[in-house]
């Protein structure tokens, strides 16, 4: 790990000034949900505020939502109007109020996002329901957060055999002329408080039933400002950012509005900073996506390992302008370091500011951030706690370990997460005393950085050795003939389990099983070493914030590869 650079100071030096007292960004202890934790002391106090703030930008376009030939764009002031039409819809026809759910089932379209500020504008709660679920999967969700009314598209509305249990509107057949109906309301006021549930969204559900997981108004306007900060941060930082010219931020999102990286981290967001979000409907298609960037002069992007592969290694994408980019990050699945480098080398201006991080839903989306010349630094890591957030790495007791060594990672600040939605088990389960979340993650703090080993349900226990799949899976992605891996545990009659490696390889390329075990051999202990090893020719298999269903690798009939 390299020596701290005066570069790495000169952030420090920044990030010092961005949270000084009466800056925009100042920090303060305050009560939440009955623990004393730093927050943002300039922070909106619900999300209603936020959407009303966004008035100061009333002819400014919001939204561009783009399918084909066909596109739809809509100004703040115009998302503003719909907002008020939806939230006395929803009201008067449906009877939601304070407390109440509506949940949404649909693909990213602009009903998602207008149903979505309507429900929390009535101090109701917003359910994101996995759009790529099944027909048993929805079922459970819609009667695990009994929502007074469903917002569904019509292809998935069909999966919902029979009559639903809940009202529900189909977007493409009833969803204008329900808003048509109350053309000159206006938005809610009944009051709101910061630790009123505001958001629910479901857990990826790798592992058993999915849980939904809630976000209060506090937990979002928290992240909020951390995105800010995050930005103002590397843009003070980058020393060739007046090199640039200025270009009014336009955001390209990839990710599902059922996932923060989605809802959070894009629409929210972007409409608390006044950007223009820019959404591709339907399959990720690399090449209209190029096409998008370059028309739309887009200059931000959050996205996931699989998007950027398919992104950067598209024949076509260096016959694009994409100059206008500023600042694009990853997360939800590990960014393998060479895919790192050639997302460099195509946006070469966005060296300074490209960032990965470590979050989960649990904890609102961020814990971490690793971004410009930390990052190229010290690529290993996932960064720094972000300012409002406490790390403690613990022992299998509970109890804090020193510097340096491996333990469950745990998280504390306005960012937990209120609570798992009526599972007071598993809540107790994930926040422990003090509030603190165990994230059921492993990892280690050095130097005040977080370093990932595995998610703990990843853990491989060979011949009493523990085996992190993250550190062979990232060995294995960084030669040049491996396009993506996977690493899993299978059962051994002697060992217990033993390694086994799932590659794909890059187009073109060729390899063998013994070349690639003497790859990961010169860089990791033997025990670590795959001994057995599966081709695949096409992805594989993941979830909506694109990490591998390592569930679908054990079992062949669920390896299909779905996305939307």
């Amino acid at each position: 790990m390299s020596e701290p650079s005066e570069r790495t100071g000169r952030l420090a030096a920044v990030e010092a000034r961005l949270l000084a007292k009466g800056s925009p960004f100042e920090l303060a202890e305050e009560d939440v949900l009955g623990e004393r934790v730093r927050v943002f002391a300039n922070r909106a106090r619900s999300l209603r505020d936020v959407l009303l703030r966004a008035r100061e930008r009333a002819n400014a376009e919001y939204m561009v939502f783009r399918e084909g030939d066909r596109e739809r764009r809509y100004t703040f002031g115009e998302h503003e109007q719909l907002v008020a039409s939806a939230a006395a819809a929803f009201a008067d026809r449906f009877g939601v109020g304070p407390g109440d759910r509506v949940a949404i089932l649909a693909a990213n379209c602009p009903e998602w996002v207008i149903s979505f500020w309507a429900t929390i504008s009535l101090g109701a709660i917003c359910v994101g329901l996995n759009g790529w679920w099944t027909e048993d999967e929805t079922r459970y969700a819609i009667g695990h957060s009994k929502p007074k009314l469903l917002i569904a598209d019509r292809k998935r509305a069909a999966r919902i055999t029979g009559e639903p249990a809940v009202p529900m509107v189909i977007v493409e057949d009833g969803f204008d002329a329900l808003l048509a109906a109350y053309p000159d309301a206006t938005l809610p006021t009944q009051p709101i408080a910061e630790n009123d549930p505001a958001i629910m969204l479901y857990t990826s559900g790798t592992t058993g039933r999915a849980k939904g997981v809630v976000h209060t108004h506090g937990n979002v306007t928290n992240m909020i400002m951390v995105s800010f900060f995050h930005g103002a941060r590397l843009m003070m930082a980058d020393p060739k950012r007046s090199e640039l010219p200025e270009l009014p931020n336009s955001i390209l999102v990839t990710s599902p509005l059922f996932h923060v990286s989605g809802l959070h981290c894009a629409a929210v967001t972007a409409l608390a900073g006044g950007a223009k979000t820019v959404w591709p409907m339907g399959r990720f298609d690399p090449e209209a996506v190029l096409g998008l960037i370059e028309r739309e002069r887009v200059t931000g992007w959050g996205y996931t390992a699989t998007v950027l592969h398919r992104l950067l290694n598209h024949p076509k994408a260096r016959e694009h302008d994409l100059s206008s980019f500023r600042s694009v990050g990853g997360g939800g699945s590990p960014i393998p370091a060479p895919l790192l480098e050639k997302a460099r080398a195509l946006f070469p201006q966005c060296s300074h500011t490209m960032g990965v991080g470590y979050g989960l839903t649990e904890g609102t989306a961020f814990a971490t951030l690793n971004a410009g010349e930390e990052l190229a630094e010290d690529p290993a890591s996932v960064g720094r706690p972000v300012p409002c957030v406490e790390i403690e790495i613990r022992d299998e007791r509970g109890r804090p370990v020193p510097s340096g060594e491996e333990g469950e990672i745990h998280l504390r600040g306005p960012l937990v997460m209120l609570e798992y939605w009526n599972d007071p088990e598993a809540t107790r389960a994930a926040i422990k005393p003090g509030r603190w979340l165990n994230t059921g993650d492993v990892g280690r703090l050095q130097d005040g950085k977080l370093y990932i080993a595995s998610r703990k349900r990843d853990l491989i226990l060979r011949g009493g050795e523990n085996v992190y799949p993250f550190e062979i899976e990232q060995r294995l992605e960084a030669h040049p003939a491996v396009a993506e891996a996977a690493v899993i545990g299978v059962e051994h009659e002697e060992l217990g389990q033993e390694v086994k490696a799932i590659v794909v390889l890059e187009e073109n390329h060729e390899i063998s099983d013994e070349e690639l075990q003497r790859w990961v051999a010169d860089a990791l202990a033997y025990y670590k070493v795959p001994t057995r090893w599966e081709r695949r020719t096409t992805p594989l298999p993941r979830n909506a914030t694109g990490k591998v269903l390592k569930n679908a690798l054990r079992d062949p009939k669920d390896s299909m590869f779905i996305e939307e």
